[in-house]
């Protein structure tokens, strides 16, 4: 319990220096993020090839290739992390707002930033042992079971980062929802994947 103390006053001093450099965290954060989800598109690409390989190595020359089950399993929390924050910076997370779009204005936007916080708070709290359970795997050298034998803890520290940047990024949608003429606002999703507003 002392330790989860210790996470929530970090949390609180971290959010403090954050709303300090906001003007400045707010542009690079955006291109981190989009270096990311490029990062993580590769990656996609890349899995695919790898098991279309497996598969014709299996069928076609009966040579499966070696730990490919274990590798691309490993691969989906680095997919799925490296490009949370963009989405949240988007707003393209899946959401229920029938009950939030018809309240009051005024109402909403407190809604709204209450659920900002608690989750910014939850997100801390799972970066903080998601970066204690990589650090741990790293620590004794966990492998997968079957060879090559991969190394476990890029994952885990990719779910890290992933939530640790969702919270960075929940913190500074926070503050341009409290201040708007003070704090940046985020990228605005430009795409045109959506069919409705």
């Amino acid at each position: 319990m002392e330790e989860f103390f210790y996470i929530v006053g970090g949390a609180v001093v971290v959010a403090a220096v954050l709303a300090a450099i906001a003007k400045w965290l707010e542009p690079a954060l955006r291109r981190l993020e989009n270096v990311l989800t490029w990062t993580s598109t590769a990656i996609i690409f890349g899995a695919m090839a790898f098991i279309c390989a497996e598969v014709v190595m299996r069928y076609g020359f009966n040579s499966p290739i070696p730990g490919h089950l274990e590798g691309s399993e490993l691969l989906v929390p680095i997919i799925v992390f490296f490009a949370v924050s963009y989405t949240q910076a988007r707003n393209g997370h899946v959401g229920m707002t029938l009950v939030t779009d018809a309240l009051p204005a005024k109402v909403r936007r407190i809604v709204e930033m209450v659920t900002l916080l608690l989750s910014m708070g939850i997100c801390s709290i799972l970066s903080y042992f998601g970066a204690k359970y990589a650090y741990g795997l790293w620590d004794y050298d966990d492998v997968t079971m079957t060879p090559p034998y991969w190394h476990t803890w890029p994952s885990a520290a990719a779910i890290s980062l992933g939530y640790g940047m969702m919270a960075v990024r929940m913190w500074l949608q926070f503050l341009h929802a409290w201040k708007p003429d003070t704090f940046p606002d985020g990228p605005a999703d430009d795409s045109n994947l959506h069919t409705a507003e």
